[in-house]
C-alpha cells in the first residue's frame, strides 16, 4: 500500500469527494493514531484484517476482521492494533462538510505530536 506515513503506521485515501473521504488506514503492530476528535467530521470504520482495540470517549471495546464502528464528530477516539506481527487494516468513512487533516485535535499522542 501506498500513500502516507506516519509513525504509527500509514494511509492511502481511495476517495476525496465533496461529501466523504475514504480512506484504507494500517496501523502497524503494537502501535496506535493520537486520541483525538474532529470538529467537522464523523467517521465509520470498518476493520477488513487484524485485531485490536478500539477507545471511544474512554469505552475501550475489542475489535476484529468483519467489525465495524461509527465514530460521531466530537468523540474522542483511537485505535491499538494489539497483534505483535499482524497490521491492522480498516476502512474509514468520513462524513460531514470538511474532512482536512488540520481538523484534529490531539488529546494524547505516543509520538510527540501534541
Amino acid at each position: 500500500m501506498e500513500g502516507t506515513t506516519r509513525p504509527w503506521g500509514k494511509y492511502e485515501i481511495l476517495l476525496d469527494g465533496d461529501n466523504c473521504k475514504v480512506k484504507r488506514i494500517s496501523v502497524s503492530p503494537g502501535q496506535r493514531p493520537s486520541y483525538q476528535y474532529h470538529h467537522k467530521r464523523n467517521e465509520h470504520w470498518v476493520i477488513i484484517a487484524g485485531v485490536g482495540q478500539i477507545r471511544v470517549n474512554d469505552k475501550i471495546t475489542p475489535v476484529s476482521t468483519g467489525d465495524s464502528i461509527y465514530v460521531p464528530a466530537m468523540s474522542k477516539h483511537t485505535i491499538l492494533n494489539t497483534s505483535e506481527k499482524d497490521h491492522l487494516v480498516f476502512i474509514e468513512i468520513q462524513t460531514g462538510d470538511y474532512f482536512g487533516e488540520d481538523d484534529i485535535v490531539r488529546l494524547e499522542d505516543d509520538y510527540g505530536r501534541i
